[in-house]
């Protein structure tokens, strides 16, 4: 049974599933309509709120349309370290499984859908592109965790390399996807699997 200290307290849990309700009811709006169409009043209105609960929440659209990016972030990158970590054995391998179960999520994914679709998606469209630093940022450092962790001998200045141009390279192919994710990830493995086999390799002996 969990003790005092490990429980959430209830301010945070509350808003935690206010916080998640209003997203999901974005992206089921986005299953259907451009972001451009979506009002705050119609997110309000899927997650059962009021307009008002929304903007004290998240203050503005943009504001909101950043958080709900870095959501889906994370959860693409949580799949990722998972693959990575199956195949700790094989990093070629643990490469093109990363960037397969990260494509294949992507084009589920509506918000990743509705960039794709082009029109009355520019706003998210700049979250990936022109003011896209935080996100890049935030999943270059997650990504070197996940290598890290999986290979701690590597140096961290040759993890976040990679991680960059791995984070760089799946925006740009979730973003203007080119033939099945199979496909892509066999390519990418290709072209840097001998990288970050000999990064392996080297800090192992």
């Amino acid at each position: 049974m969990p003790t005092a200290e490990q429980r959430i307290p209830y301010a945070v849990a509350a808003r935690e599933l206010l916080r998640n309700t209003l997203l999901d009811g974005a992206s089921h709006e986005l299953q259907s309509r451009r972001w451009s169409e979506i009002t705050m009043a119609d997110i309000a209105l899927a997650a059962g709120v009021s307009r008002q609960t929304l903007y004290k929440e998240f203050g503005s659209r943009d504001e909101f349309a950043q958080v709900l990016v870095m959501r889906e972030t994370e959860r693409f990158l949580d799949a990722v370290e998972q693959a990575v970590h199956a195949h700790l054995d094989d990093p070629s391998r643990a490469l093109a499984a990363a960037f397969d179960v990260f494509l294949t999520a992507a084009a589920d994914n509506p918000i990743v859908r509705t960039i794709v679709g082009g029109e009355g998606a520019e706003e998210l469209l700049a979250l990936f592109t022109t003011q896209g630093e935080p996100l890049v940022e935030s999943a270059v450092e997650r990504i070197t965790a996940v290598m890290l962790a999986g290979w701690p001998l590597v140096e961290p200045a040759d993890a976040e390399l990679l991680g960059e141009a791995l984070v760089r390279l799946a925006i740009s192919y979730a973003a203007l996807p080119k033939g099945p994710a199979s496909m892509t990830a066999a390519s990418v493995a290709k072209l840097l699997g001998p990288y970050i086999e000999h990064l392996v390799a080297d800090s192992g002996a």
